[in-house]
C-alpha cells in the first residue's frame, strides 16, 4: 500500500510539472507555439512513460488528457446542426410537392370510395328490407307457406344460425386458443411449429365448400350417408373458424411484452400459471376481439351449410338430429325461388320471396354489426388500465 501511494504521489507531481508551463488560451484563438508545446508535452510523456514509478495504464490516461487539452487549445469552431423542415414548401421541389399531394389525394379518394360503397350497401339493405321487417316476420317460420303467400318469417333460420354458430364456437375457440398458446409460448422455433404455422395458413385460404365436403365425408364414414344435422354444419364451420382464431390469437399473444413473462418467472411462478395469469390476462381484450371477428366471418357462410345442414322450413331445436336452416341458406333459398301468380289469384305476391331475402339479409347484417360492437365493448372493458 505504501509503494502504491508513493507512485500516485509521484504521478500527481509529474502531472503538475507538465501543466506548469501551460498558459490558458482564449476560445477561438490559436496559441503561439502550439506545435512546439505539443512536441514538448510528447517528449515529457515519453519520459514519463519510461519512468520506473509510472505504469502503462497511467501513461495512457495522461496521453488522453493531453490530447483533450490540445483539442481545447486548438480553438475549433463549434458546428451547429441545422434541422431541415420536413414538409416545408420552400424546402421541397415542385416535383416532390406534386407527388406528395397526388398520393394524399389518392388516399382520400380511396377512403371516400370505400365509405361510398358501404353507404350504398347499407342504403340498399334498408330500402329493400325494412318494409317486411315486423314482429310477425321475426317470430314465425315458413312451415305451411307456399307459392306467393304473404306469410312466413325467419324465426326458424335465426334459431338455426344461433345454434350452429354456438356449437362451432364451442368447438373452435378452445382448439384455436390452445394452438395459439403452443405456438407462441412453448413451440419456439422448432420444425413442428413451422409445419403447424404453414398448415394453419393453408387452412385459412381453403374454399368454404371444401370444408362442407370434409364434414359431409367425415359424418358419412362415421354415421352414414343419410345423416344431416346442425352438428355437421357446425363441424364444417369450425374447420373455417379454427385457423382464423389461431392466427389472430397468436398475434395478440406475441404483443405481450417479454418483460412481463420474465418478471413472473423471477418471482418463481411456473410457466403454465404465467401463461394463464399474465399472458392471457394481458391479451384478453385482443383475444375476445379475435374470437368475435372469427364468428362474424363464419356466420354468413352458405356453401358448407347447403351440403351439411341443408334446408328446412320448420323450427328444429335439436342440433344433433334433423336438418336445420340458417339465415344465409334462407336468403339463398328465397332469392332463387320464383313465384308466378294467376291473373285473379288472391293473397299472391310475385316478389314476396325477394322481399323475404332482403329482410333476412338486413337482419343478418345487423347481427354481424351487433357482434362487432359487442366485441369492441368487451375489449374496452377487459383492457388493462380502463
Amino acid at each position: 500500500m505504501s509503494e502504491e501511494n508513493q507512485n500516485q504521489g509521484d504521478l500527481k507531481i509529474k502531472q503538475q510539472s507538465i501543466g506548469a508551463g501551460h498558459t490558458p488560451v482564449k476560445a477561438g484563438q490559436a496559441p503561439a507555439g502550439t506545435g512546439a508545446m505539443s512536441l514538448g508535452k510528447s517528449n515529457q510523456l515519453a519520459a514519463l512513460s519510461t519512468s520506473d514509478n509510472t505504469s502503462a495504464l497511467q501513461a495512457v490516461i495522461l496521453e488522453r488528457k493531453l490530447k483533450y487539452q490540445e483539442k481545447l487549445e486548438s480553438g475549433e469552431p463549434n458546428t451547429e446542426l441545422k434541422h431541415a423542415k420536413l414538409g416545408g414548401d420552400k424546402a421541397l421541389s415542385f416535383r416532390r410537392r406534386f407527388t406528395n399531394n397526388a398520393i394524399a389525394a389518392s388516399m382520400w379518394m380511396c377512403g371516400l370510395l370505400v365509405l361510398a360503397i358501404l353507404a350504398s350497401i347499407g342504403y340498399e339493405l334498408i330500402r329493400r328490407g325494412i318494409g317486411i321487417i315486423s314482429p310477425y316476420f321475426l317470430s314465425v317460420s315458413m312451415k305451411g307457406v307456399y307459392g306467393g303467400m304473404e306469410a312466413g318469417g325467419i324465426y326458424h333460420a335465426m334459431v338455426g344460425t344461433l345454434l350452429i354458430t354456438l356449437v362451432a364456437a364451442v368447438i373452435s375457440v378452445p382448439i384455436g386458443l390452445l394452438v395459439a398458446i403452443y405456438l407462441t409460448e412453448y413451440a419456439g422455433n422448432t420444425k413442428f411449429a413451422k409445419l403447424t404455422t404453414t398448415l394453419v395458413d393453408v387452412m385459412t385460404g381453403i374454399p368454404s365448400i371444401v370444408a362442407g365436403l370434409f364434414a359431409a365425408a367425415l359424418f358419412t364414414i362415421v354415421i352414414g350417408p343419410a345423416y344431416r344435422s346442425g352438428l355437421m354444419g357446425a363441424v364444417a364451420l369450425s374447420v373455417l373458424m379454427i385457423p382464423l382464431v389461431v392466427r389472430s390469437s397468436a398475434e395478440m399473444l406475441r404483443l405481450v411484452p417479454n418483460d412481463l413473462r420474465e418478471a413472473s418467472y423471477a418471482l418463481g411462478v411456473p410457466k403454465w400459471r404465467t401463461v394463464i395469469s399474465v399472458v392471457l390476462r394481458t391479451s384478453a381484450a385482443g383475444l375476445v376481439t379475435s374470437v368475435v371477428v372469427a364468428i362474424a366471418r363464419i356466420v354468413g357462410e352458405t356453401a358448407p351449410l347447403l351440403i351439411t345442414a341443408g334446408m328446412f322450413d320448420a323450427i328444429n331445436n335439436n342440433v344433433f338430429s334433423g336438418r336445420m336452416e340458417t339465415l344465409p341458406v334462407y336468403i339463398y333459398q328465397q332469392y332463387t325461388s320464383t313465384v308466378s301468380c294467376a291473373a285473379h289469384a288472391v293473397n299472391c305476391n310475385p316478389t314476396i320471396n325477394v322481399d323475404r331475402a332482403w329482410g333476412a339479409a338486413l337482419v343478418l347484417v345487423f347481427a354481424v354489426l351487433v357482434l362487432n360492437l359487442g366485441a369492441r365493448f368487451v375489449a374496452k372493458k377487459l383492457s388493462i388500465g380502463k
